[in-house]
């Protein structure tokens, strides 16, 4: 079975990683690579390297990234996007594409298979992200697949309720909850040395992207997380830089100023790997912004998330999770509860909602038993 992987982002790769292993060491399939978007991109380190590193082979490049991060500039890369891909899928002609998530470089990848009947699985659908474009981008790549592994019972049911037959949706688990149970972490002194700085016993892990469906927020929730910090003495802050969204660079921007003049508390980085940055989680005092690895990972480590604003609004959460407004003194009072005693005895027997098993090995069982014959046609399932 030929199986097309298509990944965009250095993230994204590091969740379908295992599943890429397990393809590749497995007779029965034969697996395609396409990288696209920020993985091609200078500004963003080049991370299709990293892939290549990793011992896989890539397929096609597929150019789509324009230097704009506007709303017509990412409308544009959809759009050079489809095309990409049209040539590219015609070309190696797979029998599956196994997609994860909800950008719109998938989204594009999602179009073409659509169009040129390729059947599609997807991971990681059923979610929700009320404060994102990704949330219409998720499900419209629901509607356009067949089979669907999704990351917990609530977002299986989700995905049936979108009328998805029962028989062709599978919760998996966390993909990103497998990668901490096989990669081998750094300690605390091997994690300092791979990032050249040095930590104090307190120290913060910090992801904020744009909240993509409002207009010209990004600058100023920033800088309200910004004044905040400035608020805990003797903490070091590490800082990973945005996705490829409207209005990303700002925050790059920001991040890149307020490192510049607190040098000795603070380092940024465009690309930390899997390895390191799972080190981070498990080593820091807490997660502050608003990724999705905050609702994701962190509960299998029992640290504090500070989430801000709606960027995640809507997805599951665990009760390491803090939600407060983007402005200043909520998330600093939201810091200092989550750093207090009373919190972290919360966290003593919490467990995370989405499992601890192997996802890939799950994925890899289903698409080895999946009939394809007539796959392509769905019929609506209707919820009595």
């Amino acid at each position: 079975m030929k199986i097309c992987v298509i990944t965009g982002t250095r993230a994204e790769y590091g969740l379908l990683y295992w599943t890429m292993k397990g393809l590749q060491n497995n007779k029965y399939f034969d697996l395609q690579i396409c990288v696209t978007g920020m993985h091609l991109s200078s500004e963003f380190g080049y991370t299709y390297k990293l892939i290549e590193k990793d011992g896989f082979v890539i397929d096609k490049k597929i150019e789509m990234l324009l230097s704009s991060d506007s709303d017509v500039g990412i409308s544009k890369s959809i759009g050079l996007g489809i095309i990409g891909f049209s040539d590219a899928l015609k070309e190696l002609n797979p029998d599956l594409v196994l997609l994860l998530g909800d950008r719109f470089e998938i989204f594009s990848a999602a179009t073409a298979a659509m169009i040129l009947k390729i059947p599609i699985a997807h991971c990681h659908g059923g979610e929700a992200t009320e404060g994102l474009i990704d949330e219409s981008i998720r499900h419209s790549i629901t509607k356009m697949s067949q089979l669907h592994f999704t990351s917990s019972t609530e977002y299986k049911k989700r995905v049936i309720q979108l009328g998805e037959q029962p028989n062709r949706v599978f919760n998996v688990g966390a993909l990103g909850v497998e990668n901490i149970n096989r990669l081998k972490l750094l300690s605390k002194r091997e994690f300092e040395k791979s990032i050249d700085f040095k930590l104090s016993k307190k120290f913060f892990l910090i992801t904020f992207h744009p909240v993509t469906l409002e207009k010209s927020t990004a600058e100023t929730q920033f800088q309200q997380l910004l004044i905040s910090l400035q608020n805990f003495k003797e903490t070091t802050f590490i800082f990973t830089m945005p996705n490829a969204d409207t209005e990303g660079r700002v925050i790059i921007d920001l991040i890149n100023d307020f490192v510049a003049k607190n040098s000795k508390i603070s380092k940024a980085f465009v690309n930390l790997g899997q390895v390191r940055y799972l080190s981070a989680l498990k080593h820091c005092n807490l997660v502050v912004g608003n990724s999705s690895s905050g609702l994701i990972e962190t509960p299998s480590f029992k640290k504090p998330t500070i989430n801000i604003g709606d960027r995640q609004k809507g997805r599951q959460r665990g009760k390491n999770v803090l939600d407060c407004e983007p402005n200043h003194k909520e998330i600093t009072d939201s810091i200092n509860y989550a750093l207090s005693n009373s919190f972290k005895k919360r966290l003593v027997n919490f467990k995370s909602p989405f499992g601890n098993k192997n996802s890939s090995v799950k994925i890899l069982q289903i698409l080895k038993k999946v009939d394809l014959n007539n796959i392509i046609k769905k019929q609506f399932f209707n919820i009595k």
